[in-house]
């Protein structure tokens, strides 16, 4: 007999940008440098009656047509938890298959788990901070009491800004799960011990949500926040096998626990070494326009396979940059906590001149650095997407990134993570001066996805910046949300 879960529970994570390391992050032999970003993703469960019919309801408030429906219960030969979509009266039948996932993970490790309790009816509430969908062609209303906005869209209409919110929702939906049907975390200690093992259910639930196994990195920014990844050896996710199947619920209680004994969960993340220091921002900017990344994905790792000596000599090359702009990052870290006065001086050189500030400031000798690396990593990447022919930094996006560089108070920019046409990344000083020269620029930027002019309007910037935190609790009371 297990404990009696709560009422309510709330969790949320972050949304990520690889600032460095696309491509090479789906090999171990290398890196990527990911910050977390303080747009997160929300879930809220709540207890219903015993009366209740045996369902688990979720419902996202921000869509019009985003409510399912499902049953639960055991699969057989330690299959683990099933759960069925259920048929709702005057409402299609559309999948959610990161939340059908989630589900069918998360409630297989909790019935999995001595002292759990019994699964019980709850509604689920799914919300998402507003940059992670463009607003451009829908209501800039909220919900009621809240002040995430509603859409007034169907999802399927959505128009994404790439912040990773699936890998949000997975991670904030196992979490939430895991500490409504599990015993309290109550330690520091313990509460490491439950990120260690949202972070495997996640990774694992959004890879067979997917349909392919990733990296994983988004995962890992969603659970652990900003860090340096190393991605995990893809068969540790095969082996576990299909979720119904024949003593599935036992791998994946052992693969989620990290308890097997012939192989253990190898992913490294490193947080110690990611800093972004006080003055410093990063910017994203949504470009409507769109990629299909898993296809480039496809091209660039077929022409690797094609050319791999001049494949591995411009990765090498691409991972040392990568390294130096995690580095020289650091180093502006260590020269504000030792020696503030010369830091702030070289922020405010930058910010009162359009000339580059001369070599008197050690800042300055680091803000130099820190632009060359970023050129670098542009010129490098530049290299690839003409080799593989990928639109990793098309043309359209090239100008956009000079035109931005060009600013005061703009370190530097990337198109993040996979490239192509949708978003780009900047490093900027903190300062309201600064946001104001971009989104100058923006208003009469014109582009569309091939190079040429296209309706103004296309390129906005985004309200968020990164933020060193990945999943946490949440108050279940300040949301906003009535209880069912």
């Amino acid at each position: 007999m297990g404990f009696t879960p709560s009422l309510a529970t709330a969790a949320s994570a972050p949304g990520k940008v690889l600032l460095a390391g696309g491509y090479l992050v789906l090999d171990q032999s290398y890196t990527g440098l990911v910050f977390a970003l303080d747009a997160r993703m929300h879930v809220l469960i709540h207890s219903l009656s015993s009366s209740s019919p045996p369902h688990i309801t979720v419902t996202s408030p921000q869509f019009t047509d985003a409510q399912w429906t499902y049953s639960y219960g055991r699969a057989d030969s330690d299959g683990g938890t099933k759960v069925t979509q259920e048929e709702v009266a005057g409402r299609p039948l559309l999948r959610n298959a990161f939340v059908e996932t989630s589900l069918t993970y998360a409630l297989t490790y909790v019935t999995s788990t001595p002292m759990s309790a019994d699964i019980k009816p709850v509604s689920i509430t799914i919300l998402a901070d507003n940059d992670y969908y463009s607003s451009r062609h829908s209501s800039e209303r909220t919900l009621p009491n809240t002040r995430f906005r509603d859409f007034a869209v169907p999802l399927s209409e959505a128009h994404k800004t790439g912040l990773g919110s699936s890998a949000a929702l997975v991670t904030s939906l196992i979490a939430a799960l895991l500490q409504h049907f599990l015993p309290p975390v109550v330690t520091e200690e313990s509460l490491e011990q439950v990120k260690k093992i949202v972070n495997n259910l996640a990774q694992a639930a959004h890879c067979a949500a997917q349909g392919k196994i990733g990296s994983g990195f988004d995962i890992a920014a969603a659970v652990h926040g900003s860090c340096v990844y190393r991605r995990f050896t893809e068969e540790l996710i095969e082996s576990l096998g299909i979720a119904g199947y024949s003593e599935f619920s036992i791998r994946l209680k052992r693969f989620a626990d990290d308890t097997r004994v012939w192989v253990k969960w190898d992913a490294r993340v490193s947080k110690d070494v990611v800093s972004l220091p006080l003055g410093l921002r990063l910017v994203m900017c949504d470009v409507d326009c769109g990629s299909q990344s898993v296809g480039m994905v496809k091209k660039v790792l077929a022409w690797r396979k094609k050319q791999v000596k001049r494949a591995d000599d411009l990765w090498n090359a691409l991972h040392q940059k990568n390294s130096d702009l995690g580095k020289t990052l650091c180093d502006l870290g260590e020269l504000f906590k030792s020696d503030p006065a010369t830091y702030q001086a070289g922020i405010q050189d930058v910010l009162e001149t359009t000339i580059l500030p001369t070599e008197s400031h050690v800042w300055n000798g680091l803000h130099q650095k820190l632009q060359a690396t970023i050129s670098s990593i542009r010129s490098l990447m530049r290299e690839m997407s003409l080799e593989a022919d990928v639109p990793i930094e098309p043309l359209s996006q090239t100008k956009l990134l000079d035109a931005c560089s060009s600013l005061p108070g703009v370190i530097g920019g990337v198109v993040p993570g996979a490239g192509g046409f949708d978003a780009i990344c900047l490093l900027v000083i903190d300062s309201p001066v600064v946001l104001k020269h971009i989104d100058d620029l923006f208003s009469s930027w014109r582009m569309n996805n091939d190079g040429k002019d296209g309706p103004p309007g296309n390129v906005r910037r985004l309200g968020v910046r990164q933020d060193s935190d990945g999943v946490k609790y949440e108050d279940p009371g300040s949301y906003g949300i009535a209880t069912p």
